[in-house]
């Protein structure tokens, strides 16, 4: 069984998992829920508002937990700036839902609550998908998105 074409598939030697392993805090984890839209203002000034909850162990990010509030328009700030500025794969956001805008509906429109949860379970998709790209994790764009309470549109992009 010497011949090198064919592939070595012996088991890796791995050590049997203790209590600790099983049980024990996990070695790196990056959580980040998106949940509790709230819809504010009046008019074509509504929009809905979205937490953006973030807990992680991983070095790069100087807070381990954080709460900011977003709307859709600062999700699509942080994909156009990835796009811009990183060499990732940026994923799709949820749609716009123009129809929805429409004026004279017989619904609320975007402002309905099945459309709003459709959309938070779409926008957690985007963040966690962009989040767990290692090389997204070192845009300043994320982690001001995640992190800081206003976003700074004047920023200068770059690593972290």
């Amino acid at each position: 069984m010497s011949d090198p074409t064919v592939a070595d598939t012996r088991r890796l030697n791995s050590k049997p998992q203790d209590l600790t392993d099983a049980y024990g805090p996990p070695s790196n984890f990056l959580e980040i829920d998106v949940y509790d839209p709230q819809t504010v203002g009046v008019g074509r000034n509504r929009f809905t508002t979205y937490e953006v909850r973030m807990r992680t162990n991983l070095p790069i990010f100087k807070l381990k937990d954080s709460i900011v509030r977003r709307r859709y328009s600062d999700f699509e700030w942080l994909k156009n700036e990835l796009e811009r500025d990183s060499k990732i794969v940026v994923p799709p956001l949820p749609g716009k839902a123009l129809k929805r805008q429409l004026p004279f509906r017989g619904d609320e429109g975007i402002f309905e609550e099945a459309f709003i949860e459709e959309r938070r379970v779409g926008l957690e998709q985007f963040i966690n998908r962009i989040a767990g790209h290692p090389l997204a994790q070192n845009e300043r764009c994320l982690h001001m998105f995640l992190q800081d309470e206003s976003i700074d549109r004047n920023y200068i992009p770059g690593k972290v």
